[in-house]
């Protein structure tokens, strides 16, 4: 871990996490950069989820999770936006995408009708992510990469320091994938924000990643995709890759959690 880091982040030092006896995590130590996508990887039970349930604030954790400025002292607040991997709901309640939204912009309830600055408010949260036309859609008829793209406005309201992406487009087709991540790479620039990806997908890892963390209850290799995928640690976890599918990453393991 980079004790002289210069960049704004969310830094992790020996994070552990004990539930019923278990050690679920044990000193995990990161940084998540602002301005950088991070993209966390690894088996299942690997400790994912507990990892982005203690970032949440869900769980109780030893060691420290801080927000630092570039010059390592601390910032007072993180704010966290999160992206489900998916949204259970009816599908067949009458809810328009403007509404699903109002009601977590403003306290009024939206059977009352939305007031003209909320309706504004979803609006630009929508065009922020290239998802202005769904405003009067049902959110049950939207597809699933719609409806990632409408959960995606919902976490940057308000902007957050953080986003956290848990296996976001799981399930999504190529286009709708495409679109989500353009526009997560879109908001990492813009916005300059540290962004947590949760992914199976290697090879999307391997092309969009700046920053790539193998996890096994503790921090087995971190580094540039690069490095990470050619590490002996991903040899351990996922197996050996034939050199071909290394270079191109048409390799897909099994679901990872």
């Amino acid at each position: 871990m980079d004790n002289h880091c210069t960049l704004c982040r969310i830094g992790l030092e020996n994070v552990t996490v004990q539930r019923g006896g278990q050690t679920l995590l044990q000193d995990v130590s990161m940084h998540i950069h602002c301005g950088q996508l991070t993209v966390l990887i690894g088996q299942n039970g690997a400790g994912k989820t507990t990892l982005i349930r203690a970032l949440l604030g869900e769980l109780p954790y030893s060691g420290s999770i801080r927000h630092v400025d570039d010059h390592g002292r601390n910032l007072p607040h993180l704010r966290t936006g999160y992206v489900p991997q998916h949204l259970h709901f009816d599908r067949e309640m009458p809810l328009t995408v403007q509404d699903f939204l109002a009601a977590s912009f403003s306290k009024r309830p939206v059977w009352t009708g939305v007031s003209r600055k909320t309706r504004k408010q979803v609006l630009e949260a929508l065009e922020a992510v290239d998802a202005a036309s769904l405003a009067e859609r049902q959110l049950g008829r939207c597809s699933g990469g719609e409806l990632q793209r409408v959960l995606l406005a919902l976490a940057m309201h308000p902007a957050p320091d953080l986003l956290v992406l848990d296996e976001p487009v799981s399930g999504v087709d190529q286009k709708g994938m495409a679109m989500f991540l353009e526009t997560v790479l879109r908001l990492r620039t813009t916005r300059h924000m540290a962004i947590l990806l949760v992914s199976h997908d290697l090879g999307m890892v391997r092309q969009y990643a700046d920053h790539v963390v193998l996890l096994d209850k503790s921090v087995l290799c971190q580094g540039r995709p690069e490095d990470v995928f050619t590490s002996k640690e991903f040899e351990n976890v996922f197996g050996a890759v034939p050199a071909l599918q290394r270079d191109t990453m048409l390799w897909m393991p099994g679901r990872v959690e």
